[in-house]
C-alpha cells in the first residue's frame, strides 16, 4: 500500500513538473506581438540575435568562438535547437568564429554570406564545411545581395544594402553585408565592419530612407566607420559598440565617441553593459533591462 502511494505521489509531481515545463514554454513563446533584438556580449566581435514577432529567429555574426553558444543560451529557450535564418557578414574571425558551432548546435534553414572571400583563412574554411554540412541535410544558401528582403513575418523583414554586386575579391571589411531591420514604423542599422566609403556610397544610393532607430557601430566604433554624413542620415536614438573590454584596437575610438556625443545619441556598449537588447512593438523602441 506504501509502494503504491510513493508511486502515486511520484507519478503526480513528474506530472506537476510537465505541465509546469509546459506551460513556461507557452508563455515565454507569447512574444505578444513584439520584436526583440540581443546584441550579445561575446567579447570583440560581432553578434546580433533577433527574435521577431511571429516566432522566427536570425543570428547574424557569431563572434570568434564558441562562447556565442553561452550567450545564445540566454536569449533562447532551453529546447529550441532551430534558427530559421544564420549571417555571417564577412569571413573574418570575430564575426564568424564561432559560426561554425552554431551551425552544428542548431538546425539552420537558410544560410546567408557575403561573396567576399578571405582564401586563407581557416575560419572562413570552417565556416564553408559547417555550411555545406548543412545544406546537405536541408538548408538553403544565399550570397546577400542588395534588393533581397528576408521575411520574418508579422510584418517584419531585413533588407539587404549592401554588396550591390558580386564582391569576392574586394577588402573583407568592405564587403560586409549591411542590413536594415524593420518592423512597421521602427528599424535598426545593421553594418558589419562595412567603412566609410561604403557608408557614403549607402547615403548616395537611398538618402532618407537610412533612418533607424538603432545604428550598430561599424567595425565596433573603429574611426574607419560611422562617418557623420552617413549617421546624420541613419539619425539613431541609439548606437552600440559591439566589442572587448580588453581589446588591442582601442575601439571605440575617441573621434566616434565624440561624434556620438556631439549629435547626441544614447551609446551602449557590449563591454560594459553585457549583452544589450532592444524590444519593438512596431511603433516605439526601447532597451530592455
Amino acid at each position: 500500500m506504501q509502494r503504491s502511494v510513493k508511486i502515486l505521489g511520484v507519478t503526480i509531481l513528474a506530472l506537476l513538473i510537465i505541465t509546469i515545463c509546459i506551460w513556461h514554454a507557452v508563455i515565454r513563446e507569447d512574444r505578444a506581438g513584439k520584436l526583440t533584438v540581443s546584441f550579445l556580449d561575446i567579447g570583440q566581435g560581432d553578434s546580433i540575435f533577433i527574435d521577431a514577432p511571429s516566432g522566427r529567429q536570425v543570428l547574424i555574426d557569431g563572434g570568434k568562438n564558441r562562447s556565442v553558444l553561452r550567450e545564445l543560451s540566454k536569449v533562447m529557450p532551453w529546447y529550441d535547437r532551430t534558427i530559421d535564418v544564420v549571417i555571417g557578414t564577412h569571413p573574418d574571425q570575430d564575426h564568424i568564429g564561432g559560426l561554425p558551432d552554431v551551425l552544428t548546435r542548431y538546425k539552420v534553414s537558410l544560410v546567408v554570406e557575403s561573396s567576399v572571400k578571405d582564401e586563407g583563412g581557416t575560419d572562413a574554411a570552417a565556416l564553408e564545411s559547417a555550411a555545406a554540412k548543412e545544406a546537405g541535410e536541408g538548408a538553403r544558401r544565399l550570397i546577400a545581395e542588395r534588393g533581397q528582403v528576408i521575411e520574418l513575418g508579422a510584418g517584419t523583414y531585413l533588407e539587404i544594402l549592401f554588396p550591390d554586386r558580386d564582391v569576392p575579391s574586394i577588402e573583407t571589411n568592405t564587403g560586409s553585408v549591411v542590413a536594415r531591420l524593420v518592423y512597421g514604423g521602427t528599424s535598426l542599422m545593421l553594418t558589419g565592419d562595412s567603412p566609410q566609403s561604403i557608408e557614403k556610397y549607402l547615403v548616395k544610393l537611398d538618402a532618407d530612407a537610412l533612418t533607424s532607430d538603432v545604428l550598430k557601430a561599424g567595425h565596433h566604433g573603429s574611426r574607419t566607420s560611422s562617418s557623420e554624413l552617413f549617421v546624420g542620415f541613419v539619425s539613431p536614438e541609439y548606437a552600440i559598440y559591439s566589442r572587448g573590454c580588453d581589446n588591442s584596437y582601442g575601439h571605440p575610438h575617441d573621434k566616434v565617441v565624440e561624434l556620438f556625443k556631439k549629435f547626441e545619441i544614447l551609446t551602449l556598449d557590449t563591454c560594459t553593459d553585457g549583452t544589450i537588447t532592444f524590444v519593438s512593438d512596431g511603433r516605439n523602441v526601447e532597451r530592455r533591462d
